[in-house]
C-alpha cells in the first residue's frame, strides 16, 4: 500500500489540479514550504504515480466538438479474447474520450466526442458498429454538462 498523503501533499495537489502550470515559487508559498522543499515533495509525487501526466484541458465545443454521445456497450461474450478485442479497439479510436469496464446491465459505458449527429451516425456506422465483440449498443446524447470535474476531491 502507497504511503499516506499528508496535509501538504493534499494541498500541493490541490493546487496543482487547479492550475498545472502554477510556479513553483508560488506553489511554495500557498502551502507554505520553500520552493526547494515544495519541488521535492512534487517529484516524490510524480515519482510515485500520485501525478499522473500534466495536459492542457481544451473547450471541447472551441474546437468544433460540442457533442457528447453516451454509449453503453454490451458484447457477445466476457472471454478474454472477446474483452481484449473490444478494449484494444476501442482505444485506437481518437472520438472515445473515454471507456470505462461496467458491472450492471451493460459492458462497457464510452464517452465519444462528435462535431454533430451526423459525425456520431459516420462513427457509428463505420466504427463503433464494427468494434469486436459488440452485440448491443444504447447511445444517449448530453444535452449540455451540468459539471464536468477534472479535479479529484483529496
Amino acid at each position: 500500500m502507497p504511503e499516506s498523503l499528508d496535509a501538504v501533499d493534499r494541498a500541493i495537489l490541490d493546487l496543482l489540479q487547479e492550475d498545472g502550470r502554477i510556479a513553483n515559487v508560488d506553489l511554495a508559498e500557498a502551502v507554505h514550504l520553500s520552493p526547494s522543499a515544495c519541488l521535492r515533495r512534487v517529484r516524490r509525487l510524480e515519482e510515485s504515480g500520485r501525478i499522473d501526466r500534466y495536459v492542457a484541458l481544451v473547450d471541447p465545443a472551441a474546437v468544433g466538438l460540442g457533442t457528447d454521445v453516451f454509449v453503453e456497450i454490451t458484447l457477445t461474450g466476457q472471454d478474454e479474447a472477446t474483452l481484449e478485442g473490444f478494449e484494444v479497439a476501442v482505444s485506437e479510436r481518437p472520438e472515445i474520450m473515454s471507456c470505462h469496464l461496467m458491472a450492471g446491465q451493460f459492458d462497457y459505458l464510452v464517452h465519444v466526442v462528435v462535431r454533430d449527429v451526423a459525425d456520431y451516425e459516420v462513427l457509428h456506422r463505420t466504427h463503433l458498429a464494427q468494434l469486436p465483440g459488440v452485440a448491443r449498443m444504447v447511445s444517449s446524447f448530453a444535452l449540455r454538462p451540468i459539471c464536468n470535474r477534472t479535479a479529484y476531491p483529496l
